[in-house]
């Protein structure tokens, strides 16, 4: 099993929910973590926490894709963790990224009229929406890409087609910006 946690730590209704792979004792669970996503994109560092029977085949893959890692930023990471920073960074993030999500749902509420249908998410940086009845999800992206918006069919990651079209809505929402989402109604 892979368990892909990339944003547990901006939880914003109680703690961080421990990991699945932490509970594993038969070591079945590799674990995917990245901080491009709890720090900025441009870091491109990522992480596995893998069974140790599985290890050596990780290592040879590892080796086989890419000569080196980054080493200067790995050091500088491993510095930034041991100092403290990145928890205090992760407490400190927690109450924007909490803000910014009620902000896209009360404009998604003004803006969107049904069209698209967004719930709060107690963890994460992302909400998954559901478009109106009927609505393809394919047609919405492409008409988003249009007019600009980055947008991704998620309906490709269901098994069968859902009832209703999902959307993915995720990004960093300025307090005061409504634009993206006024965008995103007039394409919808």
């Amino acid at each position: 099993m892979v368990e892909d946690d990339y944003d547990s730590e901006f939880r914003y209704a109680s703690r961080p929910l421990a990991s699945l792979q932490g509970f594993d004792t038969e070591g079945r669970v590799v674990y995917v973590g990245t901080f491009s996503k709890t720090l900025f994109p441009a870091l491109r560092l990522g992480y596995l926490v893998v069974p140790p029977g599985l290890t050596e085949a990780f290592r040879a893959a590892r080796a086989a894709a890419d000569r080196h890692s980054p080493t200067l930023e790995q050091m500088v990471l491993a510095d930034f963790l041991d100092q403290g920073h990145f928890a205090r960074h992760v407490r400190r993030m927690r109450v924007p990224y909490g803000e910014r999500q009620k902000v896209l749902l009360a404009a998604a509420r003004d803006h969107l009229g049904g069209r698209l249908e967004l719930a709060p998410s107690s963890a994460g940086m992302h909400l998954v929406g559901w478009l109106g009845e009927g609505e393809d999800d394919h047609a919405a992206a492409a008409r988003a890409a249009e007019a600009g918006i980055d947008r991704h069919p998620l309906s490709r990651f269901w098994p069968s087609r859902p009832g209703r079209a999902p959307a993915g809505v995720c990004g960093v929402w300025d307090s005061g910006d409504q634009a993206g989402v006024e965008r995103l109604a007039s394409v919808l």
